[in-house]
C-alpha cells in the first residue's frame, strides 16, 4: 500500500462494523468498510456543502417545515446532477486507489448506495441545517 493509502485509511475514523459475513455482497462490504467511514470523515464537508447549495438557491430551504426540508434534500440529491457530482468527488476523492479500482467495477449501484447514505445523513442532522448559518444573507 502507498504511502496515501495509508494517509487516507489513518485518517478516517474507526467505526464498529460487524466482521465480513459469509454471503455478504461485496458491495455491501464496501458500503461498511469504505463507503461509512468516508462519510463520516466527511460530514462536515457535506454539511457545509448543502448549506451553500441551499444558500445559493434563494435560501428557500431555511423557509420550509421540516417535512418539505426531508423532501427539498432529497430531491436536491437525486434532481441535481452537478450538486450530486460535487458530493460524489468530495466522497471518491478520499479512496485509496485500491478502492476506487473495486468502485469502478460497481460505480452505477455503488453511487446508488452512496447518494442515499448521503441523503440519510443529511436527514438525520436535519437540526444542522435548519437556519441560515450566522453572517450569511442570501444572495441578491
Amino acid at each position: 500500500m502507498n504511502s496515501r493509502s495509508t494517509d487516507l485509511i489513518r485518517i478516517r475514523p474507526e467505526l464498529s462494523i460487524k466482521p465480513l459475513q459469509a454471503g455478504e455482497a461485496s458491495e455491501e462490504f464496501f458500503q461498511n468498510r469504505t463507503l461509512r467511514p468516508v462519510l463520516k470523515l466527511q460530514n462536515d464537508l457535506l454539511l457545509a456543502a448543502f448549506r451553500n447549495y441551499a444558500i445559493k438557491h434563494k435560501g428557500y430551504f431555511f423557509e420550509l417545515g421540516q417535512e418539505k426540508k426531508l423532501r427539498y434534500i432529497e430531491n436536491a440529491i437525486q434532481k441535481d446532477i452537478k450538486f450530486r457530482n460535487s458530493l460524489k468527488g468530495m466522497i471518491i476523492g478520499q479512496f485509496t486507489l485500491e478502492e476506487y479500482e473495486r468502485y469502478i467495477r460497481s460505480s452505477s449501484s455503488l453511487n446508488k448506495r452512496m447518494m442515499n447514505m448521503v441523503v440519510e445523513r443529511l436527514k438525520d442532522q436535519l437540526q444542522l441545517l435548519e437556519h441560515l448559518p450566522a453572517g450569511h444573507g442570501l444572495p441578491a
